[in-house]
Formats: structure tokens, sequence, C-alpha cells
């Protein structure tokens, strides 16, 4: 069964004092979450982070978000060793202060991509979209020139080296979807864009070490049924995303948890069915809601509580 989690920044806040009261003790730690672009951790920070989280009784359970990895592993491009070394100590350091999963991604040049921040939702709500023809035009990306089998020939040569020292660490590698789930964005090619490409990623190396977060959301974009691509995984995911939106990897916008149109019951019950035991999973992309600024879009508190709640009536309700 999945566990609830919640996105917390790196420093102890309010925030965290809230996922307690919620009754979440799993921490994610994504430095977005106070707009940072910290891109690694050293073996004193994380072990700093560890303490602070150990005091406040909250467990941490993924890092996300800001792992050192590099558009040259992702690319394949001169001196990619060097940082997949520095990608393995990380592991290492990882594993030894017990962080049992770490959440990456395969998206070089643009990454996230929205192109809306302000869309309305219920109530005067605020969602963000995704427009790919607002994405056109601007500065030609260097990496266009690389194929999609290069990139994935990039990936592949990355789990040969990363998985066994995951595997020895003891850490779960969950690769995130690319977002959006298009065959390109900007020129650059992406990978991680559908089930067949899935599969074909998690076979360079059989090993629950090399796995997936499943973000709903971009498995949603991809036009799959979410419940049968829950259970077409099951064990080879280790992080979820909950979260939906309207639209495809053209077009869309994200929604309320309870508004969009996956069945998240049905969801919700896969995950019961096939996930391992106490697979992480947190809210995610929740709307902007009365009295908070916008100014981290997608990323504020007030819809996250919300999801946490639906989240616990959905399971409780199996």
């Amino acid at each position: 069964m999945v566990q609830p989690a919640l996105v917390l920044p790196p420093q102890p806040d309010e925030r965290w004092e809230l996922a307690k009261q919620m009754g979440v003790t799993d921490a994610v730690i994504h430095p977005l979450e106070v707009g940072n672009d910290k891109t690694t951790w050293t073996y004193d920070e994380l072990r700093q982070l560890q303490n602070w989280l150990e005091n406040a009784g909250l467990e941490f359970s993924v890092l996300e978000g800001s792992v050192p990895l590099t558009d040259r592993i992702r690319l394949g491009l001169d001196g990619r060793d060097e940082d997949i070394e520095e990608f393995k100590q990380f592991l290492r350091n990882c594993g030894d202060l017990g962080i049992p999963v770490v959440c990456y991604d395969w998206m070089a040049g643009v990454r996230w991509a929205r192109t809306e921040a302000h869309v309305e939702a219920r109530g005067d709500s605020l969602a963000t979209g995704y427009d790919n023809a607002k994405m056109q035009g601007g500065p030609t990306v260097p990496a266009s020139a690389k194929s999609h089998e290069e990139i994935f020939e990039a990936l592949a040569y990355f789990l040969e080296e990363v998985v066994p020292v995951a595997e020895e660490a003891d850490v779960r590698l969950g690769l995130h979807p690319d977002d959006p789930p298009r065959e390109s964005v900007r020129g650059v090619p992406r990978i991680a864009n559908s089930v067949e490409n899935y599969e074909r990623i998690l076979n360079v190396v059989d090993s629950e070490y090399n796995g997936i977060t499943f973000c709903q959301g971009n498995f949603a974009a991809m036009g799959v049924d979410i419940p049968s691509t829950i259970r077409r995984f099951g064990e080879k995911i280790n992080f979820v995303h909950f979260r939906d939106v309207e639209g495809d990897a053209d077009r869309f916008v994200e929604t309320w948890h309870d508004n969009g149109p996956t069945d998240m019951h049905a969801a919700m019950a896969a995950y019961d069915e096939a996930v391992s035991d106490n697979v992480p999973m947190r809210p995610d992309h929740v709307p902007t809601m009365a009295g908070e600024d916008n100014s981290n879009p997608g990323y504020h508190m007030k819809g996250r509580l919300f999801a946490i709640g639906y989240m616990r009536g959905l399971s409780d309700s199996l």
C-alpha cells in the first residue's frame, strides 16, 4: 500500500508542523518548495537535513528535484563519466543516511515546461497549464542535434553504471516521466513519454532499484488508462505523484484532484492491489487557493492539505 507523503522545504518551518498535524510523517524533500535551484547535496548537508527530520518525527522518504544529474549525462556528452561518478557518490551518501528513494528525470534542455500559471479553476482558484503552440520560437537548444535513440543509449549507459551502486546502497531510483510527455520540446527529443518506452527502459537493467516515479498527470497526458497502467508496472513503481490533468501532451490544464477525468478511486484501488508496501505517494501540482499569492504555482500548501485528505478518503474506502 502507498504511504501518504508531502513535499517539504529543506529547512523546518510551519509546513513541517502542518504535515504532522495532517498525520503525514513521510517527507519528500524538493528544493523548488523554496524557489531553490540546488542540484546536489554534500553528505553533511544531507546529514543535517536527516537530523532535523528525525528530531521533528518525520521520515526522509524521497529526495527529488535536486540530484546531481547533468545534461552531459542525459545527452551522452564528453565529461559524463566524471558526472556519473558524482551521482554514484550521491547514491552512496543517500544509502548511508537511510534515504530510500531518489526521483530523477531524463529531460534535457527544457525540463518541466508550463506556459500558463494563472488558469482559472473551481472557485477562482488558479491552476497551471501547457500549450505547445506557445512553446514555439526562442533560441535553439544545443541538444537538438541528438536523436531519440542517442538519448536512449545515454540513459542505458547511465543505468548500467548506477543501478548496481543503487542496489548496493539500497536506494531505489524512480524515473519521472517527461513533462509534458511529448516526442520533443523545443527540438530536444524525449524518451520517457510512453508505456512502451518505459518498458524498454526498465528492461535495460532488470532490478527493483531501476523503477518508476508514477506521475499520474503525465501518464494521463499520454492517453493511457491509469488503473491498468498502474497494475502493468506494479512493483516497478517506487514513488507516486498523485495528480490529474484535462487534455493531452499538446495542451493540458492541471485539475483539482477530485475534479479531473481520471477515476481516482480506481487508481487508488490499483495501487493497493499492485504496488509494493509503503511506496511514498505525494499530491502534486495543486491549485493555488484563496489567500495564497501564486508565487510558487502548483506548490502552495492549502491545496496539498486538501489533496492529502482526499487521498486518505479514497484509501480508507477500499
